[in-house]
């Protein structure tokens, strides 16, 4: 693959019934209901919904045999009613229940971690080489039984691993890890391959984004490696709701769909399951429009290494680039417009205006790029402003920015710290010079080519190359009215989450500019949008981090509501992390990433966590928020 150039990866066909995905089909959407599914009216009646919206798949919980059987009644109302795209089965902790569902629906999702080893506990265990491979012996004969039902029922299999539910044998051996994970699945991939089973999609899930991009990208070097050219579903697990949801999903999902990987996707928020699916639709949509691009001659730095990547080395100007955060430089630009051809953003007969919303930046960018007009000392911000160096005089707190046709005054700017516009079409050998005798400067990385990323990508890749150590700056320029503030959220994810993983970024400028007559987005917005793509790819926390799960017919509790109480409690507490999980599937394991813990033990009974430890088991439901603050100010974190 080539990390400038979009190319979708080679996988094979897998029949899903009247939708099979991979090869040269489009990408698959999918969501999943939330009602149990032993209640066949809301179950149908969700399913409809979801494949109204457009989604090819629906998932359903299938806990035991009595949930399989009643597959069959969802599956016959819906053909009845004239909605015959498959159904999927999600089968955790009962082989036997994947048995049953394999003969009723098209497909039958196990997750390794669970399928035939017992439930996560949080143990060590020790294996002789001998112990381990009896191990797998013993699961390679219980699934090759599931393997031969779903063959004679012409019934796909999704193998769909989730960090949150590794198997204490996994964790024994591999570790909390990337390369655990890969294995996990890798395990039943072997499984398939030797017996010739081939309708097969793959999952890894984490909520944490940098472990599952990384763990994907591993999976596909691993699948690569040993012949095997699956089908990939793409997810961020426990991704939450709202603006949180949708730029952690679009960053993890969007980042792998750019490298041209992912056949299905899902985009898990903790609301209702078919507003899912028009975000996987944008999402999947904006990202795949570059196919066909002119072609990008990067060449990758002999440092990067794409499966492990590590953050380019840089020299830090002021607080930007080395071992520093990356940094938020916000645009408020009065009365001036992009010109491609000089500064991206330098002049402009469309101001931006910084209306009110109740949702901007609680956090202040490090610095704000005014253009050409510096405002008086009255009405600027208490941050550095960064102006167009024609127009800079050298006031205290301002830097100049350059570009390409300015360069030649660059030498005689007496700045302690300078930024430069660059694309990658301009990085001719007057900037290398300038750049290597000029350590004070800071790129401004742009772009303008129909697939940014990879632009972008060897922009730094050629600095990383040429051993320039200049702090990289990405500035996003982007055209959303405030009606298509989601639009803003996901596209921006989606063109820097890679260039976070692969450690290329040092700062993020957004920009969004309105066309006339339209309600702009105000640029605190946009600067609340640029933390929270920092804050979900884990590069910079500036506020509370929520992992929350989408439900399902396994939630216990009115998961939105204690979504909405937690958030509404705990938003004030910056840096810490609070999971809300519906049941015990990833529960326990999602803690391991997260300081509390509100998860599901029974009927509308809640579990409380610190960390992996329960601390409080059965807490009514009613309590069970207030409770979970109690031990959050018991704590002195509060």
């Amino acid at each position: 693959m080539s990390i400038f150039n979009y190319q979708p990866r080679t996988s094979h066909e897998v029949r899903i019934g009247h939708r099979p995905l991979g090869g040269d089909h489009p990408l698959r959407l999918q969501s999943m209901t939330t009602a149990a599914t032993t209640d066949t009216e809301a179950c149908v009646a969700q399913c409809k919904r979801i494949f109204d919206a457009g989604a090819d798949y629906v998932r359903l919980t299938t806990q035991g045999v009595r949930e399989a059987e009643n597959l069959r009644a969802i599956r016959d109302r819906l053909h009845a009613d004239g909605y015959d795209r498959p159904l999927v089965a999600d089968v955790h902790f009962n082989p036997d229940v994947a048995d049953v569902a394999a003969t009723i629906v098209e497909k039958v999702r196990i997750n390794p971690g669970n399928y035939v080893d017992p439930a996560r506990k949080f143990k060590h265990l020790e294996y002789t080489d001998e112990e381990y491979a009896a191990e797998l012996e013993r699961l390679e004969a219980r699934f090759r039984r599931l393997l031969a039902i779903c063959r004679q029922h012409g019934t796909a299999l999704r193998i769909g691993v989730n960090h949150g539910s590794l198997s204490d044998r996994i964790m024994s051996r591999y570790g909390d890890t990337p390369e655990g994970i890969v294995e996990s699945c890798m395990e039943f991939l072997r499984v398939c391959q030797r017996d010739g089973f081939a309708d097969v999609v793959v999952s890894i899930k984490a909520s944490n984004t940098v472990v599952m991009v990384r763990s994907v990208r591993l999976l596909c070097h691993a699948m690569q490696a040993e012949g095997m050219d699956f089908p990939l579903h793409l997810g961020v697990t426990e991704a939450g709701e709202g603006e949180d949801g949708r730029i952690r999903s679009a960053a993890g999902i969007g980042a792998l769909l750019a490298d041209g990987i992912g056949d299905t996707l899902r985009v898990s928020l903790s609301e209702e399951p078919e507003q899912e699916v028009p975000v996987a639709y944008k999402l999947a949509a904006y990202v795949v429009r570059r196919a066909g691009h002119e072609f990008i001659p990067g060449t990758p730095a002999p440092a990067f290494d794409y499966l492990r990547p590590e953050r380019r080395p840089t020299c830090p100007v002021l607080n930007i680039g080395g071992t520093n955060v990356p940094v938020v430089i916000s645009v408020r630009l009065a009365g001036k417009t992009v010109r491609a051809t000089e500064n991206p953003i330098a002049a402009t007969e469309n101001p931006i205006a910084a209306t009110e919303n109740p949702n901007t930046a609680a956090v202040s960018p490090d610095y704000i790029y005014c253009g050409a007009q510096l405002p008086s000392a009255a009405d600027r911000e208490s941050c550095p402003y960064l102006v167009d160096a024609p127009a800079w005089t050298g006031e205290a707190d301002t830097y100049p920015v350059f570009t390409p046709e300015t360069l030649w005054a660059l030498s005689m700017n007496s700045a302690p710290a300078k930024f430069l516009f660059l694309s990658y079409p301009a990085m001719d050998e007057e900037v290398r010079a300038c750049l290597r005798h000029h350590p004070e400067v800071v790129v401004i990385a742009q772009s303008d080519h129909a697939n940014r990323q990879g632009e972008l990508r060897a922009l730094v890749h050629e600095l990383w190359r040429e051993q320039l150590t200049n702090p990289v700056v990405v500035f996003q320029h982007f055209n959303h009215p405030a009606s298509e503030t989601e639009d803003l959220m996901l596209e921006a994810a989606a063109e820097t989450g890679n260039l976070i993983f692969d450690g290329l970024l040092d700062g993020l400028m957004l920009c969004n500019l309105n066309k006339p007559g339209e309600s702009p987005i105000a640029p605190q917005r946009v600067d609340d949008i640029a933390f929270g793509i920092l804050q979900a790819t884990r590069a910079r926390t500036t506020r509370t981090e929520y992992i929350s799960c989408p439900g399902c017919g396994r939630t216990l509790y009115d998961l939105q509501t204690a979504v909405a109480r937690v958030k509404a409690a705990t938003s004030h507490l910056v840096g810490l992390k609070i999971a809300v999980m519906g049941c015990i599937v990833n529960g326990p394991g999602e803690m391991a990433d997260a300081d509390y813990g509100y998860v599901g033990a029974a009927r509308g009974k809640v579990s409380l966590y610190r960390g992996k430890l329960c601390v409080e088991r059965n807490v009514p439901e009613a309590e069970a928020v207030d409770r979970l603050l109690r031990l959050i100010e018991t704590d002195g974190r509060g």
